[in-house]
């Protein structure tokens, strides 16, 4: 057997798959952002939840998952590894005082900004959905206002005043001037909202039910303008058949092989930076959705690897 004792922690090891895993991937552990081309960011915070807590544990148990996938130089159906055409880093969690929401949002802002400045892709890691806000803000500086490809069972766009609700994220983001809503759209929605005052399209839980992988594809690119692009995915968008370890779970959901055939599809989108959200390890079973999860953001690096290609 091949002596890999003297590998650096972080690097890639898969002489031992399950040994030092510290990072998405086992992606280098790192800060230098000037030597990559997408960060990977945790941010463990979940105080703006209604439902059940403990996305905080989100990023750990989506790092922990990820092991499971790295042993696979090529990805199927992709005919390329992704890691020859992207160099990516694991940034580690962005840290900030316990139960000091304004501190987390300062502390996010402060490290997504030179990240996004410098022209890098950054994927945030949850925590809950409420740290989408202070994503776009720090995205929205950098390319003007966004489009919105949101995957959820939810529209969170509850015209709430609470200044942290991770269910009015997007309520705001259109008040603010950050998201344009008519270049984005919703995936998955299967809760109750004002359609006649909902500024979004929506693809709701019955339409990608009974739609084709292609018709739903071709509807999102229909919807965007071309501009820059930010994916926010709540992994509640899964039925929790495929995604139980979450903190509002609503059953009649997507399947995974339905997600990533769509996200297989949006090649050539001006993806600029994306989260994964929701995900709280407490509630799952056998690692599914902490899995699922990461699963989902290797597919969005090769598709932005396949882009970059084009």
């Amino acid at each position: 057997m091949p002596d890999t004792s003297d590998r650096i922690l972080g690097e890639p090891n898969l002489g031992s798959m399950f040994a030092n895993i510290f990072s998405f991937l086992s992606r280098p552990l790192s800060r230098d952002i000037d030597a990559a081309d997408v960060v990977i960011m945790g941010v463990p915070y979940d105080l703006a939840t209604s439902g059940r807590s403990g996305a905080r544990l989100g990023p750990n148990g989506i790092r922990q998952a990820s092991i499971n996938l790295s042993w696979e130089e090529k990805r199927w159906p992709w005919r390329f590894d992704v890691f020859d055409r992207l160099k990516v880093i694991d940034y580690g969690d962005v840290c900030f005082d316990t139960g000091d929401s304004e501190g987390m949002i300062a502390s996010l802002q402060s490290h997504a900004e030179p990240v996004i400045d410098a022209g890098k892709t950054l994927i945030s890691l949850g925590g809950d959905h409420f740290i989408a806000l202070p994503l776009l803000r720090s995205h929205e500086k950098k390319y003007g206002k966004l489009s919105l490809i949101h995957f959820d069972a939810h529209t969170d766009t509850e015209a709430s005043d609470v200044k942290y609700n991770h269910g009015s994220m997007f309520y705001h983001a259109v008040k603010e001037g950050i998201v344009d809503p008519t270049t984005s759209i919703q995936i998955g929605i299967r809760t109750e909202y004002e359609q006649a005052s909902h500024p979004f399209e929506v693809l709701d839980a019955r339409f990608v039910s009974e739609a084709s992988t292609n018709e739903i594809v071709q509807a999102i690119k229909n919807r965007l303008n071309g501009g820059p692009a930010y994916i926010s995915f709540d992994i509640d968008c899964l039925d929790p058949a495929y995604a139980p370890g979450t903190g509002t779970p609503v059953a009649g959901g997507m399947t995974t092989v339905q997600i990533l055939n769509i996200l297989r599809g949006l090649v050539g989108v001006n993806i600029v930076g994306m989260d994964l959200v929701e995900v709280a390890p407490a509630y799952d079973h056998a690692d599914i959705t902490s899995l699922a999860a990461a699963t989902i953001v290797l597919e969005v690096l090769h598709v932005l690897a396949a882009t970059t290609d084009d």
